[in-house]
This record gives C-alpha cells, sequence and structure tokens, in this order.
C-alpha cells in the first residue's frame, strides 16, 4: 500500500521551496523537492501546476497542503506584494486540485514544528525542570517562539486535543525598552540616524540589528581606524541587490570569532538584548510548554546562543527569575525548519478532515 503524502510549501520573495513528505510509521519524510526562483513565475498556481505535473510517479498524489507565506494571512488569502502575487486557499484548491489547503504565517508556521522536530533539528539551550527523564517535555502548556532573521518573528501555540493552535504575532515591532547606558545611547543615536521617533525591538534585534548595532560601535571616535569602517559604509548605504552592499552582520560575526574587541562588544549588546526579549515574551505567553529561538541567525550563532550573554538576560526578569530559569528553552537550526513544519500541518489537517488513510 502507497504511504500517505502531503504538499508542503515555503513561499518567499526570493524563493519558492514546494515538497512532497509521506508519513513513515508516524515520521515525516521528505521524498521529493523543488527549488523555484519566485520572481520568474506570474504565480503560484502556476507553480505548483509545473511542480505536480513534474514530480515523480512514485510520490503519490497529495491531497492536503499547506503553504508558508511570507507576510500576513487574512481571510484565507495572502499577498507578496514585491512580487505581484495573490494567493487564497480557494484558488490553490481549485487549480491543484487538492481537498485541502491553509496558508499560514511563514513564522508562525513554526509552531506546527516543535513537537516533531528531532535533535538534528534544534538544539536545547536550557534544560530547565520541564523535562522528563526522557528529555521530552513533561508539561504541555502554552509554547512560543521568536527568531531574528531580516526582521524578528514572534508566534505562540496554544493546546488543543488535535496539536498546537498556532497564533501569529507581530511583537516584533513593539518598542525597543533600553536597560543600560549603552542601549539608551544606541537607541537615540538610531532615532537619529533612521530619522525615526520610536525604536522597535527588531530594529535591534534581528540580523539587521546587528549591523546597527556594530554601525553606532563604529562610529565612535576611538574606533574611527576599525578595518570595518569602509565595509560598514558599504551596508548602511546599499541594500543586498546592489553591488555595493557588504552584509556587516556577518563581518562582525567573523570578527568576533577571530577576537577582535568592537566585533565583541557589538555581539555581547545584541545577545544580551535578544535574551531580554527572549525572556520578555516567556513572561507575556507564560509559555510553560517551552520557548524555543528560531530565525535565520539561530544555526549561525548557537555558541552565542549558550553564552551568558543571551541566557542570563533571558533569565533576569526580577520576581520571575525562577520560573524562567526553570523553563525550557531550545534553538531550531534546521535552515528546512519551515517546509517541515508547513508539512507537519498539512499531515494535522489530513487526520482533522478524514482524508488520512
Amino acid at each position: 500500500m502507497q504511504a500517505t503524502t502531503y504538499l508542503a510549501g515555503d513561499l518567499g520573495g526570493t524563493k519558492t521551496l514546494l515538497a512532497i513528505y509521506s508519513d513513515q510509521n508516524g515520521k515525516l519524510k521528505q521524498e521529493h523537492v523543488q527549488r523555484y526562483v519566485s520572481a520568474e513565475w506570474t504565480s503560484l498556481d502556476s507553480m505548483l501546476k509545473h511542480f505536480l505535473q513534474t514530480r515523480p510517479d512514485t510520490n503519490g498524489t497529495p491531497q492536503t497542503s499547506c503553504f508558508a507565506v511570507a507576510g500576513p494571512v487574512k481571510n484565507r488569502a495572502a499577498e507578496l506584494t514585491n512580487l505581484g502575487w495573490r494567493i487564497s486557499q480557494e484558488s490553490l484548491q481549485q487549480s491543484a486540485g487538492l481537498e485541502r489547503v491553509e496558508l499560514v504565517n511563514d513564522f508562525a508556521v513554526l509552531i506546527y514544528g516543535l513537537p516533531h522536530f528531532s535533535d538534528s533539528q534544534q538544539i536545547t539551550l536550557q534544560a530547565g525542570s520541564g523535562l522528563d527523564s526522557e528529555g521530552s517535555q513533561a508539561e504541555q502548556g502554552p509554547v512560543a517562539i521568536l527568531g531574528a532573521g531580516t526582521g524578528l518573528g514572534m508566534a505562540r501555540g496554544l493546546p488543543s486535543k488535535t496539536g498546537l493552535i498556532a497564533l501569529p504575532s507581530e511583537g516584533g515591532h513593539r518598542e525597543f525598552a533600553p536597560r543600560c547606558n549603552d542601549e539608551w545611547a544606541l537607541v537615540q543615536w538610531l532615532k537619529r540616524d533612521l530619522s525615526l521617533e520610536r525604536i522597535s525591538v527588531e530594529r535591534v534585534v534581528s540580523g539587521t540589528g546587528l549591523g546597527h548595532v556594530m554601525n553606532w560601535m563604529l562610529q565612535q571616535a576611538e574606533n574611527a581606524t576599525h578595518p570595518l569602517q569602509e565595509k560598514a559604509k558599504a551596508w548602511r548605504y546599499n541594500t543586498p541587490d546592489q553591488p555595493g552592499y557588504h552584509d556587516l552582520p556577518a563581518s562582525t560575526c567573523q570578527y568576533a570569532q577571530a577576537g577582535d574587541r568592537i566585533a565583541n562588544a557589538a555581539m555581547t549588546l545584541w545577545l544580551s538584548a535578544y535574551g531580554a526579549a527572549a525572556g520578555d515574551l516567556a513572561l507575556q505567553e507564560l509559555c510553560t510548554g517551552g520557548l524555543w529561538i528560531g530565525g535565520g541567525t539561530a544555526e549561525k550563532n548557537q555558541d552565542g546562543l549558550k553564552s551568558m550573554p543571551f541566557l542570563t538576560a533571558l533569565r533576569q526578569k526580577g520576581r520571575f527569575q525562577p520560573f524562567l530559569e526553570g523553563l525550557t528553552v531550545r534553538a531550531v537550526i534546521d535552515p528546512g525548519a519551515g517546509l517541515f513544519s508547513a508539512a507537519c500541518r498539512a499531515r494535522e489537517l489530513a487526520e482533522s478532515s478524514g482524508t488520512l488513510t
């Protein structure tokens, strides 16, 4: 008997991943994946038709699907404005001949993968008191995840009889609250440099935010001869699609690993702010089921997420420090976690709709 298959997608402005997963004794296995350059297609419908028509015959025909979308989902539809795509669940259902389709924000979708991530997909930053003797989560309470990438994603998950219910969040846009003189000075500089009246958390706690932190440090007179000065200007005045662009956040990490004093100071400030934001989210959601760190920077900064600047700031929340010290904290380190999580959701949809055979 052929295994039940599911269709999963991870849709972005630059690239789109489409994949077929099968259920092998309760575990999802990726059978086929195709990477598309998003801008080369006029719509997701046409891309999806191509994918289904060219997939290997041995993969079976999926009936349920979940697509992670880089943007908000409203009324069962989403827009990728830089592509001119408007995506709706009904349209995809009809064009691809699927029984059930769901669109989910590409960060919130990670909630569906959390209970199913293997040890190769995540690492434990703090075991806390939430794990049983086998390393599994002892209490099935609310969960939360945040992740620094280009911006700062946040989401929460509420337990139900059929699994976790994913709730997206725009918490990364809340006000950044400085905790020390350096953070205060950074905020004042950012307001002037970016011509802003307020600074959100993601202006600091994100990959872009790390660039801002390093750039701020390089503006100080004693750092005028630092070797990253010219590269910082290239990052500051160019976008990633321009030839003069330089990846300052990546260079900051590299210089810090090589022992550079200024880059190390930038990383320490950034990791501390990141940890503080993680602790704030844990208190806000009271996520007794665990806290996860995701986003594009997690895999590259595993040592930083295990460091004292991050963990101390996460825990230092006054009377609630004991709660945070007992919290299980993990980091998602699999670059394909979004696609896998979409497959997890597709399987849930099949089980709940009765299409699972």
